[in-house]
């Protein structure tokens, strides 16, 4: 199942308290994504979703609800989600132990 550490919990609050502030309706929730592309061949997505989709795995992590589509679902199986601070910049990071292999950013995968 996918996780998420304190720190990503605590980015995703704030970017939907910020989001719901400046939208009239309700987040649906957190959707989590695998999609073709980046540097290692994979790459992980996220986008707050008005709506859920009727096929989409329904996850509360940390009082978030996260939404998985079922491709994705599989490639994130395992997945801890957490969000750092570095000096080349902050940002969210996918750790798969799954992965055959990933690109130093730790956005991207090889399967």
């Amino acid at each position: 199942m996918l996780a998420l550490t304190e720190t990503a919990a605590e980015a995703i609050k704030t970017a939907i308290t910020s989001a719901a502030a400046s939208s009239e309706h309700p987040l649906a929730g957190l959707r989590i994504m695998v999609t073709s592309g980046g540097c290692a061949g994979l790459q992980y997505g996220m986008a707050l979703e008005l709506q859920r989709e009727p096929d989409d795995q329904v996850i509360e992590a940390n009082g978030i609800t996260i939404l998985v589509d079922p491709d994705s679902a599989i490639l994130l199986e395992d997945v801890t989600v957490d969000f750092v601070n570095r000096l080349e910049g902050s940002g969210f990071q996918f750790n798969n132990p799954n992965a055959a292999s990933t690109c130093s950013c730790g956005r991207s995968y090889c399967g």
